[in-house]
Parts: C-alpha cells; structure tokens; sequence
C-alpha cells in the first residue's frame, strides 16, 4: 500500500493543493516572487549616501585585500561592522562588480527574513499561516523596498528574523530536546552577525524583547530553554574574533565605536538625527499599508494567546505564547528607537517579521466578509491614490528640480493603478476561488505596484547617483591620479569610477578618518589652491557655488557638470563640456 507521501507524489502537480492553494499556481506564484525580487536589483543607479558607501566600502575591502580594517575613500571607517561589505565583497569576488551585486547582501537578508518568519509561522499556526507570513511580509511596502536598497538596516533586519523565527521553533512544545538545543543555537548564531553586522543592537534587541516577554508573563523557565552558556560562547565566538583584530590592529577603534557609534548615538543628538517620539508612526503605518485592516485581527490573536494551546502536550507550568513574543518583539524594538536621540527610517525594520507572523496567523483565522471588507478599503485607498498623484508634478525642492518630480509622477499613477489592479483581481478571485487564491494575488499585486514606484525613482535617482558624469571623468582620470572632493563628499562616483575621493576642507563623515590619518586629506582650501596650481595632473569635484568661486582663483577646465555637481581638471581636457 502507498503511503500518504507516495500518493501525493503520484498525483499530478495541478491536483496538488498545498494550504489550499494548487501546487501549480503555487510554484508560479513564488517564480513571480523571486523575478520581481532579484531581478530587479540592478535596475537602478546606487544613490548615497548608504547605496554608494557601503557598494565602495567593499570595493576597497575587495581591491586591499584587509577584511579587517575598514577603509571608506582610502580612510579608516569605524562607524559598522564589517559582515554587510563581507558579503558584498564575497558577491564582487564571484560575480563582478556592478549595482546589483552590492545589492545581493540586502535582497538575501530580506529573502531569509521572508522564509524565517513563514517556518516559525507555520510552526505554530499551522502551514496556511506559515503561507500567509510570508506574503504579508514580502508585500509590506518597507521591507520590500529596504530589501532593494543597500543598507545595513536591511542586513540587520534580515539577521534578527532569523534569531526570532530560530527562538521561537526552539520553543515549540513539540520540538525534541536536541531539536530545541540546535534551535537555541541557531539563533545566538544569528545574533553573533548581527553583532557583526551593526554591532551592539544586534543583542540588545533580542534581550530587551525577551525581558519584556518575561516581565509580561513571568515565565522564568523560558531562560533555562534558552541553552545560554553553550549559546553566549558561540556567538562571542562569531563575533568576537573580527572585534579583537580589529581593536589591535587599530587602538583606537573601541573608544569611537562604543562610546560614540553607540552610546552617544542612542542619548544626544550628536549625529543630528532627531525626530520627534512619534517618528515611526507614519513609518510602520506606511510600510504595512496594505495589511492595516488586519490589525484588528492581529490584536485579537495576541489576546486569545493563539498558539499556546498545543502546549497541552508539555509540562511546562507557564505554556509559552508565541503570538504575545511576537507582539512583545515589535512593540519593544519600536519603543527603544522611538526614544533614540538619533533616527532613521530604516531603524524600524525589524519590527515587520513579528507584525507579519502575527498577521499570517490572523489572516489564516478571517473569514471571507471580513477580508472582502480589507479589499474595498484598499482599492478606495488605490483610488485616491491615483486621483492624488499629479501631486507628485508639483513637487520641488533644493536637490530635486521639479522636472524630475513631473517624470516620477508618471510612476506613481502607475503603481496606483496596480494597487487597484490588484485588488479588483482579489476580489474577482475572492468569488471563483476562494480566499487564499484572493490573498495570493492580493499581495503577489502589492509586491507588484510597490516595485513599480521603486524602479521608477529612477527618474529622481540617475541625477542624484551621478552616473552621467562618471563616463567624461573616467576618459580624464587615471590610476594614482588625485581625485578631490572639494567641500563635499559624494557617495557614488567613487564607485563608479573605481577611485576613491581626497577630501578638501570639509572632512564630511570621514571626520574620524581624517584625524587618524590627516596626511590622506587636504584640511584647507588655500592647501588644495597649492596642490592644485604645483601638484601632478588631478580631477575635482565641486558644488557650483564652489566651482564659480574657485575657478576666479585657479585655472579650472570643466570636464562635465549638472545640477549637483561640477567635474574639473587642472589641465586642458579635449572635448570637455
């Protein structure tokens, strides 16, 4: 007789159905998905200052050969870790350098954040919910978009999925006691990169959440499942070789990154980040736009301690709650950088795979008057939407002319118009399918529109990247040849240009760099006037207030400009413009 594995095996794909979806549709549902989230990685310029300084970051990570010291323009950069520009280094190393290779790291961390929060989903709400996880949180609108720019917040985010969704399988009353231990394991393992990745958060925010869970239910016994010894020692283990090179090699280092890049960051204002208690509001409430009326839901779950009911099978006196530790994860990461002196909005990812989980298992509990209500609600707000956007025509601001806003606003209609697309078909399916083949289209259309808006910032993005001038100056610039940023740092020709700037009166961010070693910059523009008129053959770039008060000094010959920037050599540059 066969078994229930073999009779599955034996049917054919189209007869399969998997959380009541059929296989058939469920493969190209997730060929959809992947296209859209890889395939679109290299379909813009970097912008900076993030994209451009960790995509050169490591490129002379990659060209040095010192994965240990990190050098940003040829100076020291302690301000992160080193996994990020690991990764993007090991992605130049095998497949080239290029935008959607320094892309990889993020698009990857956003992916495993998708798939972690779907296995700890399914965990314990059942296989549908573990679905529905996953399509809430590859819809939500922030951690889709994050997952396409180059930042450590995407890196960071995707890391702490994993040490949520490891902590919270190893939990499960069902998990084997070698299970739970390699569980555990796994997830001080995620919060050893996450160490590496932006240092100290990377466990303060596991903790805090974990503190709070405790003061909230008073399960002690939670901390003896924890296997903490054996798990503290391998994430010191992960982590703590590259701090100890690095703070050898470089003495300095511990005191910059600690007391400044932490403590100071998080208690004033020294970075000039600020923003009121209330920052991150309009924040989560934008980037889980298109599952706000789940809410409700979600709140209902936490309250009736949705999963903890399986625990009927173990002795533990205080039956853990899977679906409050989820609440009790996002609302504590959202409290502790809401009273941050310093904020961004990328500070608030890792938030959105606790808020999916909890989702996942709402959605997977709704019924169908309740979800055909969500759908309405989105398409009036596509509608306004679209009715809204040549607002975005009107636009105009010091860095961005309003010619750029009137292209973009084209792209806007656009992903407003795919929002109501793709409600009116989850509707349309709600009727002749059923509701998870609604909710599968519902968010594989979210996903959609929202990519859309995202490679249409193109249109804002190819000026302010400065890829039109990097092909003019790279027929002038030569390898050793000085490169100046004159009083300002510009985050992505380096890259594109394959040579790192040498900074002129104003030191920027590499502040730090500078001090450690000032023979690699020019503190004074009388300094950069000297080198300029005696020194060898070099390039600047400048503002153009900078270039029409400079150029009155010295002979400067324009290689190429735009809004932003003036290109200039200090000899004569045939077919310059």
């Amino acid at each position: 007789m066969l078994t229930h594995a073999e009779r599955l095996a034996a049917r054919p794909l189209y007869a399969v159905r998997v959380a009541g979806i059929p296989a058939g549709a469920l493969v190209l549902a997730v060929l959809a998905f992947a296209l859209l989230w890889f395939g679109t990685l290299g379909a813009r310029h970097l912008l900076g200052p993030d994209e451009g300084r960790y995509a050169e970051i490591a490129r002379e990570m990659l060209v040095s050969g010192d994965w240990v010291t990190i050098r940003y323009n040829g100076l020291k950069y302690f301000e992160k870790p080193p996994f990020h520009m690991w990764v993007t280094t090991l992605s130049y190393t095998l497949f080239g350098i290029g935008e959607w290779q320094a892309r990889l790291c993020v698009a990857l961390a956003g992916f495993a954040g998708v798939a972690a929060s779907m296995l700890a989903a399914g965990r314990w709400f059942g296989v549908r919910a573990g679905w529905l996880a996953g399509l809430v949180l590859a819809s939500a609108p922030m951690w889709n978009a994050a997952a396409h720019f180059n930042t450590l917040d995407m890196t960071l985010s995707g890391v702490l999925a994993c040490a949520l969704a490891s902590m919270l399988v190893a939990q499960h009353p069902r998990a084997t006691p070698s299970a739970q231990r390699n569980w555990m394991l796994a997830c001080w393992t995620s919060m050893g990169i996450a160490l590496l990745t932006k240092g100290l958060v990377g466990v303060v925010l596991p903790a805090l959440a974990l503190v709070a869970y405790t003061c909230v239910t008073r399960d002690l016994a939670l901390w003896r499942r924890l296997h903490a010894l054996a798990g503290i020692a391998l994430m010191l283990l992960v982590a703590v070789p590259w701090y100890w090179l690095v703070a050898r090699r470089n003495p300095e280092f511990l005191h910059f990154f600690f007391v400044h890049e932490h403590w100071q960051r998080y208690t004033s204002t020294v970075h000039s980040r600020q923003g009121p208690p209330w920052y991150f509001v309009p924040l989560v409430l934008g980037g889980f736009m298109p599952w706000l009326g789940v809410l409700p839901a979600m709140v209902r779950i936490v309250r009736q301690r949705a999963g903890s009911t399986v625990t009927a099978v173990t002795s533990c006196p205080a039956p853990f709650q899977p679906a409050l530790m989820c609440a009790v994860w996002a609302l504590s990461i959202f409290v502790f950088f809401s009273l941050s002196g310093s904020k961004l909005p990328g500070y608030i990812l890792p938030v959105f795979p606790a808020l999916a989980i909890l989702a996942g298992a709402a959605l997977a509990q709704t019924g169908v008057p309740a979800w055909r209500t969500q759908l309405w609600a989105m398409l009036a707000i596509g509608a306004l939407g679209l009715l809204a956007s040549p607002v975005v025509a009107t636009l105009d601001s010091n860095n961005t002319p309003n010619l750029l806003y009137r292209a973009y606003a084209v792209w806007v209609a656009m992903a407003f118009a795919l929002v109501c697309a793709g409600t009116l078909a989850a509707l349309w399916l709600l009727r002749r399918h059923g509701r998870m083949a609604s909710i599968a289209a519902y968010a594989l259309g979210m996903l959609l529109a929202f990519t859309v808006a995202l490679l249409g910032h193109e249109a804002i993005g190819r000026s302010a990247s400065g890829i039109g001038l990097a092909a003019p100056i790279e027929r002038v610039l030569r390898p050793g040849m000085p490169f100046y940023g004159v009083g300002m740092l510009d985050h992505t020709l380096p890259f594109y240009l394959r040579h790192p700037l040498t900074m002129v009166a104003q030191p920027d961010e590499l502040a730090f760099g500078t001090e450690q070693e000032p023979q690699k910059w020019l503190p004074t523009i009388d300094a950069f006037v000297d080198a300029w008129q005696h020194g060898p053959r070099a390039v600047a770039l400048l503002s153009p207030r900078a270039f029409a008060e400079l150029s009155a000094r010295v002979p400067m010959h324009v290689i190429a400009r735009d809004w932003r920037r003036v290109a200039v050599a200090n000899f004569p540059v045939a077919g310059a413009r």
